[in-house]
């Protein structure tokens, strides 16, 4: 099953990479495609930063850059979502200093004690990051440790890639998503933040390049 999944990864991978290309080139099927693969993803990211209010707005701000700056990037699936990502990242920082707020993640560790060291708990956490019970315990996370989780397990972007989105070394982003999974799992072991199991990502429609630029 293992390499079933693999093989569904890597078609998937391929078919977006194509896509981006058919995007580049003008194609309005193709940018659909694209958008409809990152968008989900990049929205719980800036919701992460910026909080459900105003996340939808700089998400749409970023994407008025991605498509406005689409024919100048080079690469495949993968860093396309790194770009997109620091894209998503500058306008919601943009946004934060606009309105004089700090990152919407706080840092409330009161209720995080003796985190288990188990890499299965550490997996059930990280395969519940979509729902919105595990969004909301992000939110119990610093800052540093929340951008890392989501940028590596919803994002899907590795060590190498999400520290090039947030300027660090993947060394330290590694160690934050480590600390900010323990923390999960704590967290949903101990049955902290309530108990919704739908989707906590919002698909909005998806425009053409027309719409965003």
């Amino acid at each position: 099953m293992r390499h079933v999944v693999g093989a569904d990864q890597d078609t998937d991978e391929a078919r977006v990479t194509a896509a981006i290309a058919a995007a580049q080139r003008g194609d309005e099927t193709a940018f659909r495609t694209v958008y409809r693969s990152v968008h989900p993803r990049l929205l719980a990211y800036v919701r992460t930063l910026v909080g459900e209010v105003d996340a939808e707005d700089v998400a749409s701000e970023a994407w008025l850059q991605i498509t406005r700056d689409l024919e100048r990037f080079t690469g495949d699936a993968d860093r396309f979502r790194g770009w997109t990502a620091t894209i998503a990242r500058n306008r919601a920082l943009d946004h934060l200093r606009r309105v004089g707020r700090r990152p919407a993640v706080g840092g409330d560790e009161s209720v995080l004690y003796g985190v288990p060291d188990g890499a299965d708990t550490a997996g059930q956490a990280l395969e519940a990051l979509a729902t919105d019970r595990a969004m909301a315990l992000i939110a119990r996370l610093p800052v540093d440790q929340a951008e890392a989780v989501v940028l590596r397990a919803v994002v899907g972007l590795d060590a190498k890639g999400a520290a090039e989105v947030l300027g660090k070394r993947p060394g330290a982003v590694r160690t934050a998503a480590h600390r900010g999974l323990r923390r999960l799992a704590e967290l949903l072991e101990g049955g902290t933040g309530g108990s919704g199991t739908d989707d906590g990502v919002t698909f909005a429609a998806a425009p053409t390049q027309k719409d965003v630029r």
